[in-house]
């Protein structure tokens, strides 16, 4: 119910629909004593809806953006720098570990499943390559420890 304009309804808007319900669907009821209840009752219809609608849309609840400040997409100098700290550890702690971690490591990475790995590192059970990867994982995070 926004006219052309984009403003929002007015009570002058209300009552020309209200007129229009009137002349649409009620024109068949002639006395006054009928026509100003019946008017009064679609009027606070056409109200009703008009808050029904902008609290659904949130109209009433909200903020202008001008309020809150725009976040910037790049990171502060500070976080870039614990990022890069954080990957040198994890590259110089990957490069100590023994070459079947490596490969383990890889491989999880490019997405294959703990079958798939098993197939392809050619270990005798699944249980095997559950048991390399807790290790593995268990050496990875005590030497990132231990490079703090």
């Amino acid at each position: 119910m926004m006219r052309g304009s984009g403003g929002p309804v007015t009570a002058e808007d209300v009552a020309q629909e209200t007129l229009l319900v009137l002349e649409e669907k009620y024109s068949h009821v002639e006395g006054l004593e009928e026509l100003v209840p019946l008017a009064m009752q679609i009027a606070r219809f056409k109200i009703m809806a008009l808050h029904t609608k902008s609290s659904r849309r949130g109209e009433g609840s909200s903020v202008p953006v001008e309020d809150y400040p725009i976040a910037d997409p790049a990171e502060n100098p500070e976080a870039q720098l614990e990022r890069r700290e954080r990957l040198d550890r994890l590259e110089t702690a990957l490069l100590a570990l023994g070459e079947r971690c490596r490969d383990l490591f890889r491989l999880k990475l490019q997405g294959l499943k703990f079958p798939e790995i098993q197939h392809v590192l050619g270990a005798e059970s699944i249980n095997t390559v559950y048991t390399w990867d807790l290790r593995c994982r268990k050496q990875l995070l005590e030497r990132m420890k231990g490079g703090r």
